[in-house]
């Protein structure tokens, strides 16, 4: 059985009732990937700790947007339902206080430069797993502790130049671009998650946490699909190709009256209806475009032939014609427009509270669905809280404070 600790878990930790109700996170993690794996861990019922250091996480500043708390909207898009403590590990008092705080731990999350957990005599092999047997510890980095690269810090648009994903996004008119999104991290985080989420499984048969490693590099190259498995078959570099895709055609943007939307027509029984609806009946007998890999070839001349019917047509309309028919096919919208969409509002992918906005939970399960928490906590918002329920007393907190091991406030750099 999951190991529930009921002398320290607070009240509502014990009422929730997501699939992880009754497990304990140590989050010392900052930024986005492991801040992202911890929230998702917080969403489906685990509570979740943020130990931050005496600066804060970093994210706390990546403003403006700021909220009432002065914390960026960086910050609080993946902080949410943790309660927060913050400990300076550098010196002997605050590594004690995680140490206790360890006690009724199942998971310990960190994404520090390899090798400082060891520096602070927090390594898990000598330290940690002869003390805490079954502890999951979780280390996110950029390369690993070893190797070529090991060691180095690790940032997602480094890594989307590095592992070539750069080099696939884009167009020859603006060259390699970075992805708009940090998808690096964001995959991480996902990486991290399902190793947390094996690990525990496992636990339940031998009684024994491990190790969980996700990196950065390694989730980078794992996101070339299909383009690594293109080159390893045929020798033939990628090439930049803007929204088009290097296996099939037509699936790239096109430009309607109004705006632009994206065809992702994936088979010849989708390409004949699409050519039926918008007027273009005579092209999939067209030897040029007969099938995928003859579309392929002559992508430009099918490009050139749907642009010309397209470009005076509503996209909305036609985009719901085309769905409703069969064909997959989407107007390219901003933000605010997705997040207006009715579709988002009906799967609860976006909160709207009196506390709280944000992105709704993506991962649904119908017994215990898992909900997003409390509001993200300020700095050291939570640390009395936490190390009462660790079975601190009162001029022990109050001696911590004093020696700085336990700040209340943020230690902004000069």
């Amino acid at each position: 059985m999951l190991r529930h600790a009921i002398h320290s878990a607070p009240a509502d930790a014990r009422e929730k009732t997501g699939s992880l109700a009754g497990i304990r996170v140590v989050d010392l993690s900052r930024v986005l990937a492991g801040p992202l794996c911890t929230q998702m861990l917080a969403d489906h019922g685990a509570d979740v700790v943020k130990v931050e250091s005496p600066a804060g996480d970093e994210t706390r500043t990546l403003g403006p947007p700021f909220d009432d708390n002065g914390d960026a909207a960086y910050f609080t898009a993946v902080n949410r339902g943790k309660r927060a403590i913050a400990l300076d590990l550098s010196g002997a008092d605050g590594r004690a206080v995680l140490l206790r705080l360890l006690e009724d731990a199942d998971v310990l999350v960190e994404n520090f430069v390899p090798g400082t957990m060891a520096r602070w005599g927090l390594d898990y092999d000598t330290v940690l797993r002869p003390r805490f047997p079954r502890l999951i510890y979780c280390t996110i980095s950029g390369f690993g502790a070893d190797g070529p690269l090991g060691g180095l810090p690790g940032y997602d648009a480094v890594l989307q130049a590095l592992c070539g994903l750069m080099s696939i996004n884009g167009d020859p008119a603006c060259g390699p671009t970075r992805i708009g999104i940090p998808i690096v991290d964001h995959l991480t985080a996902y990486t991290a998650l399902s190793g947390l989420l094996l690990a525990l499984v496992e636990r339940e048969r031998s009684g024994l946490g491990q190790c969980v490693e996700a990196t950065l590099f390694d989730t980078a190259l794992s996101l070339l699909v299909p383009h690594a498995g293109n080159w390893m078959a045929s020798d033939r570099t990628p090439e930049l190709l803007g929204s088009a895709h290097p296996n099939i055609a037509p699936y790239d943007r096109f430009a309607c009256r109004d705006g632009a939307i994206f065809l992702g027509i994936l088979n010849d029984r989708q390409f004949g209806r699409f050519c039926e609806l918008v007027g273009l009946a005579h092209l999939p007998d067209d030897e040029r475009f007969t099938s995928n890999s003859q579309r392929l070839q002559h992508r430009d001349a099918l490009r050139a032939e749907i642009e010309r019917v397209l470009a005076p047509m509503g996209r909305n309309a036609l985009c719901q014609t085309l769905m409703q028919h069969g064909v997959p096919a989407g107007p390219v919208n901003t933000v605010p427009q997705a997040f207006q969409q009715a579709h988002a509002g009906h799967r609860g992918m976006r909160i709207e509270r009196d506390d709280y906005r944000g992105i709704g939970v993506p991962t649904r399960l119908s017994r215990t669905p898992g909900r997003a928490g409390s509001a993200p906590p300020a700095f050291a918002a939570d640390a009395e809280a936490v190390l009462r329920e660790a079975g601190f007393g009162s001029a022990e907190i109050e001696r911590l404070r004093r020696s700085g091991a336990l700040p209340t406030r943020r230690n902004h750099p000069q």
